[in-house]
């Protein structure tokens, strides 16, 4: 049983700016969210004694810390392979950048496969047998895991054996959690 959480809204996810592996701040709303997603769980049976694993980027650290304060301050522990998509040298573009680098490039702009051809970033086979090989590994036993917005796309898709199309058009609301069991998922408003 896992319950997936992307970070509460940053800085630059306000502006429209791209993270990958750099970070940016949450906003008064991202705390909230967070504290809001915490109080939520706490409310949760099924969540009352599962281990919280984040992604070690900030925004994903805080987001975590945040939750684990409205569950008794429970530890947390990070794991690399619940980071965020590497961009490369694209981490840290806005859209409009992005979009003006990928006019030049062969292919062009396609919603959410760009992801995956940023120069110097991941390839989509290696980024899903990363997040994979974490799912793979996770236990029976309840997890919280705090992550990000292709994490949490990837990772459900992998999880319900979905084309790769789709997974990518999942909603990556940071205001819910996902309740990932015995095959179904299921949205969690906090």
């Amino acid at each position: 049983m896992i319950f997936l959480v992307r970070h509460g809204e940053t800085e630059w996810n306000r502006i429209g700016r791209y993270q990958g592996w750099s970070d940016s701040p949450l906003t008064e709303r991202g705390l909230a969210q967070a504290a809001a997603i915490g109080q939520m769980l706490r409310a949760t049976p099924e969540a009352a004694a599962a281990e919280i694993i984040a992604s070690p980027l900030g925004r994903a650290r805080r987001t975590a810390e945040i939750i684990a304060g409205a569950l008794d301050g429970r530890p947390i522990r990070f794991d690399d392979r619940l980071r965020e998509i590497s961009l490369g040298s694209w981490d840290g573009l806005d859209r409009a950048e992005v979009r003006a680098r990928l006019a030049a490039t062969p292919g062009g702009y396609r919603r959410h496969e760009w992801y995956f051809n940023s120069p110097h970033g991941e390839s989509y086979s290696d980024f899903a047998g990363r997040v994979g090989a974490w799912l793979r590994d996770t236990g029976d036993a309840p997890v919280i895991a705090v992550a990000h917005g292709i994490v949490t796309r990837v990772l459900r898709g992998l999880y319900a054996g979905l084309p790769r199309d789709v997974a990518l058009q999942l909603n990556v609301a940071q205001d819910c959690a996902f309740l990932l069991h015995r095959g179904i998922i299921t949205e969690i408003a906090a």
